[in-house]
């Protein structure tokens, strides 16, 4: 049984493809898209604005860059937890980033155990469940 819905954006395919692999061996069904853009349009789509439980996103991306997309979440969809996965680590940015309501702030390479933590909590408070 799926734990919940997980919205990857993030513009490196092989990254996109190992949090894929990493989150689905943990149950959780995955939908994906490569830049801000594509990000906003498939959350907008089906019932994805109801159903993601939390969303993993780049910022360095092509199109619509990662910080444009997360005030797009924070303004629309303010119930779903934001994660940052980012090449680039930048402390005042994280700082900014967090303060304004992203959840987590992770470096690439992300190690495994995190990554599936972060989501498993992010998820689990979305739906009012704490651990």
């Amino acid at each position: 049984m799926a734990k919940g819905k997980v919205l990857i954006i993030d513009d490196d395919e092989d990254v996109r493809e190992i949090l894929k692999l990493h989150l689905s061996e943990q149950n959780f069904k995955i939908i994906e898209a490569e830049n801000g853009e594509d990000g906003i349009k498939l959350l907008k789509s089906e019932d994805n604005m109801v159903n993601v439980g939390v969303i993993l996103c780049d910022i360095r991306m092509p199109k619509v860059n990662g910080i444009d997309c997360i005030k797009y979440i924070h303004q629309e969809a303010p119930g779903i937890p934001v994660v940052v996965v980012t090449g680039f680590p930048d402390t005042e940015m994280a700082t900014q980033l967090l303060k304004n309501g992203v959840k987590d702030y992770l470096i690439k390479p992300v190690d495994k155990e995190k990554l599936v933590s972060v989501v498993q909590q992010q998820v689990m408070s979305k739906k009012g469940v704490e651990l």
